[in-house]
């Protein structure tokens, strides 16, 4: 399994519309088992976005999708500065499918 935590920050103003860009898709994702988009209540500008899927690889192919090109093409202009991010070896939680 491979996961990603990340933030993102918005151009001041722009963290709702970023959200909704985000949200849109995801449902469509092969391997994707979690993808959350999250506020930050100590900072009204920040997205944290959790990711779970089956392989490293999956999410590399998701990047390729059109629907997630398109995001990324319409989210870039929004987005004030990405990080900090870390990879995760997710092993176990609610809604988590170990393969096998």
């Amino acid at each position: 399994m491979y996961g990603l935590i990340g933030k993102m920050t918005a151009h001041p103003g722009k963290r709702d519309e970023l959200i909704a860009i985000l949200s849109e898709g995801i449902r469509d994702m092969p391997g994707c088992q979690i993808y959350i988009v999250a506020t930050d209540p100590s900072d009204p500008d920040a997205i944290w976005i959790t990711e779970v899927w089956q392989t490293k690889e999956h999410h590399q192919a998701s990047l390729q999708l059109p629907a997630v090109r398109d995001a990324i093409t319409r989210g870039r202009p929004l987005i004030a500065g990405m990080g900090p991010y870390t990879e995760t070896i997710p092993v176990a939680g609610h809604g988590v499918r170990r393969a096998g």
